[in-house]
């Protein structure tokens, strides 16, 4: 069994000193390590930003895609290969704004992957503008008036969506989030961990220090029950989405790949492609 040593390669991140995407790395490492995989059992596709970088800190099959479109490639990549573990992530702009729309889909549909986004409520690769995670108010060189926008809500949102598993944390409790990774990952359907990683450089507000003071752990939330969806919806919009810890799960519903008819639970890089002849001849009577 490997250990989260082995999830390491010998690739330096250039991220700014402090910036909590480290600790989102660390947490990835041990929680594969934790649920006993090994680096090939393992993949990560990442968007664009300064999170988008990650498929290429750990040791596994990693794809650094395009900007908002993580989601698409992870969900291909499950279904050519179900007995992989996929791992997708991205930044609140990659996931909220551009690829809002995929964000949304993979929700519902409900496929066997873990997504994970790196909030820290600002660009951070381009420099420090304004993102949907941005609080109204928010004084940035896009928004130097402040933001008149209001901000999205992940927790809100993905259980909207239908979401079966959401969860929330934050980079500074290490402990916390492998423990949250490794339950999405064993999760049987779609899992949104979203993940409160500051930026250290350009976002003054929304800090360590801010997130210690604010967030809501669900374990301190007497008689809360993970189960219960229109409970954690509640307190989500009472605690202004600022809830840790898993808000939501279902174990109920059944996933997108066991629904598809004849899909085959061996995956399709071990299927034999070649055709029989009648069965290509009757492929070919459709189009005649």
């Amino acid at each position: 069994m490997a250990t989260f040593k082995e999830f390491r390669n010998n690739i330096k991140p250039n991220w700014c000193p402090g910036c909590g995407d480290f600790s989102v790395q660390a947490a990835i490492q041990r929680a594969a390590a934790n649920v006993g995989l090994e680096p090939e059992n393992l993949a990560v596709v990442s968007g664009i930003g300064c999170s988008g970088r990650i498929s290429g800190y750990i040791n596994c099959y990693g794809l650094h895609g395009i900007h908002g479109r993580s989601l698409p490639i992870a969900q291909g990549l499950k279904m050519a290969n179900r007995e992989l573990t996929v791992i997708a992530s991205g930044g609140d702009g990659d996931g909220f704004a551009i690829g809002m729309g995929h964000t949304v889909h993979a929700i519902r549909r409900n496929m066997d992957i873990t997504y994970i986004v790196m909030d820290n409520q600002i660009y951070g690769l381009t420099k420090g503008q304004t993102s949907p995670r941005s609080a109204a108010g928010f004084v940035t060189k896009s928004t130097p008036a402040g933001s008149i926008e209001n901000a999205i809500s992940p927790i809100e949102l993905a259980l909207s969506a239908g979401a079966t598993f959401v969860a929330q944390s934050v980079s500074s409790d290490l402990k916390g989030l492998t423990d949250i990774i490794e339950k999405g990952m064993k999760h049987k359907g779609f899992s949104l961990i979203n993940v409160f990683s500051p930026c250290v450089t350009f976002n003054k507000v929304n800090t360590y220090d801010w997130f210690k003071q604010s967030i809501v752990p669900v374990e301190s939330i007497e008689g809360y029950d993970p189960h219960d969806k229109i409970k954690a919806m509640s307190y989500s919009m009472a605690n202004k989405g600022l809830l840790t810890g898993v808000v939501y799960q279902n174990t109920e519903q059944q996933r997108y790949e066991d629904l598809v008819s004849g899909f085959k639970e061996e995956s399709l890089v071990k299927q034999d492609i070649h055709i029989d002849e009648e069965t290509f001849n009757k492929l070919q009577a459709e189009f005649a």
